[in-house]
């Protein structure tokens, strides 16, 4: 993916309700996970590489079965921008199907970045 992929470390995510570190659940999103895997896209507003990046993410979880693309307004959730680390947008995680992060990334991805991200995902 755009910039340079890196491994998740898991961060402070989850932990409350029952979530484990580092697993982002339905709750914790807003929305319902992909089966398979979930493309979680944090993005602002005014974000031009953003709008790119949710139609990338769009036609992949489109072209993939089980897979869903959720879009988090980071001005909206900020604590969830922080507890993942999200230092700007677009800013993209790939869950595995459990919503624990497999990856993540910064910039506007190609096609080809985020389905070779999710080879390594499933």
């Amino acid at each position: 993916m755009a910039e340079r992929p890196e491994t998740a470390t898991g961060g402070t995510a989850g932990g409350g309700a029952g979530v484990p570190p580092g697993v982002l659940d339905a709750g914790l999103l807003g929305a319902e996970l992909g089966e398979r895997a979930t493309l979680v896209q944090f993005s602002t507003a005014f974000c031009q590489p953003c709008r790119a990046t949710r139609r990338v993410l769009d036609d992949v979880a489109a072209l993939v079965p089980g897979v869903r693309h959720v879009e988090i307004d980071a001005e909206a959730h900020l604590d969830l921008v922080r507890a993942v680390g999200v230092e700007r947008t677009p800013t993209v995680l790939i869950l595995d199907g459990r919503g624990r992060i497999a990856l993540r990334a910064t910039g506007a991805p190609r096609k080809a970045e985020v389905l070779a991200g999710l080879a390594q995902a499933l």
